[in-house]
């Protein structure tokens, strides 16, 4: 509570829920959301569970450098990931996911951090894929909504750094030696003395956590797998639509799906409230959906993706007998413990 972040997430928030629930008449909204067909998010919860699990796999598949781990044991560890970060600042699910997977398998919290990172990366491509396979439709929106009409010109930046970024960690994955005495130079030339050996210990487990991407098939695996994923949630927005009275195409709910995870980027309360509803809203108004039923809808997505994997997760947190405080004071206590930001 004290950190700035957090009050700055919160303002952040804060405004951004103002504009999603400002000039409406929110009996409106509420008569929207009261008589939802809510039958259809029980096929959304199913195709969202089908998407964590794809997820799980993807993580399996990056840790199997490092070690190979069930896909029945990391289950329960990714719940637990997406829990935290639903209800605790900061992301502070990635650390809590990296903690109990040093808990129960031995992995080192920055190896961990590590793959989680190359995870939110390769998210990122996939969103600002979505965002710009429909860049031509978008353009044709623009007159429609400043609001998303501004994604354009962000999409076209954004794709260029994310690929970018991506790029560098092939290039350090694939040439491990060579990658290695770039950072021991930086490192040794940049670097106060008295880090240095934490950051010798950091970079190798680092370049540890990025194995799986030394082998173009294993890159373009972990691409497909979070192609899948993110299509999958795309599944549900199309199945909770179903239960609103409007119709968009599957293309516009990729685009939504695209512009409200980027938009999570920005430091926001706990579970992006705000930050995913705004934009949200303004890309079904910008394809004609009255602002009252797309709030609604936005409002209940929302929560969906929210609830279950929030109460699947706070189960498994529970059985384990785990606490964020705990994590982060074995974070602090490992010589190497990273502090990185996830992208998405």
């Amino acid at each position: 509570m004290k950190r700035w972040q957090f009050w700055v997430g919160l303002a952040i928030s804060a405004a951004f829920l103002y504009y999603t629930l400002s000039n409406q008449p929110l009996a409106d909204m509420w008569n929207s959301i009261i008589h939802a067909q809510f039958l259809w998010l029980i096929p959304g919860v199913a195709i969202y569970f089908i998407g964590v699990w794809a997820r799980t796999w993807r993580w399996h598949y990056l840790l199997r450098p490092i070690k190979k781990i069930p896909l029945r044991t990391l289950f329960p560890v990714v719940c637990i990931g997406y829990m935290g970060n639903n209800i605790y600042p900061a992301r502070a699910g990635e650390l809590l996911r990296a903690y109990v997977l040093k808990n129960r398998e031995g992995v080192a919290i920055s190896a961990s951090i590590a793959t989680i990172f190359i995870e939110r990366i390769f998210d990122a491509v996939v969103m600002m894929l979505f965002v710009f396979v429909n860049l031509p439709e978008l353009a044709g929106l623009k007159g429609q909504s400043g609001f998303v009409g501004s994604i354009q010109q962000l999409a076209l930046v954004g794709t260029g750094l994310f690929f970018g970024a991506l790029l560098v960690f092939l290039l350090a994955a694939m040439f491990p030696a060579v990658t290695t005495r770039i950072v021991e130079w930086m490192i040794l030339h940049l670097t106060p003395v008295r880090f240095q050996l934490k950051l010798h210990g950091l970079a190798a487990r680092f370049l540890d956590g990025i194995a799986c991407l030394r082998s173009p098939r294993d890159a373009l695996m972990v691409f497909v797998t979070s192609l899948v994923v993110w299509l999958l949630e795309t599944g549900k927005y199309w199945f909770v639509m179903h239960g609103f009275p409007f119709t968009v195409s599957f293309f516009a709910l990729m685009l939504m799906n695209g512009i409200v995870n980027i938009a999570t980027i920005l430091p926001a309360a706990p579970g992006y409230i705000g930050t995913f509803d705004a934009p949200g809203v303004a890309v079904l108004q910008a394809y004609g959906v009255e602002k009252s039923i797309a709030t609604a809808y936005t409002l209940v997505l929302h929560a969906e993706l929210w609830f279950p994997i929030t109460v699947l997760g706070a189960y498994f947190m529970l059985h384990e007998g785990l606490s964020v405080k705990a994590a982060r004071e074995e974070a602090k206590a490992e010589p190497t413990a990273p502090t990185i930001e996830s992208p998405l």
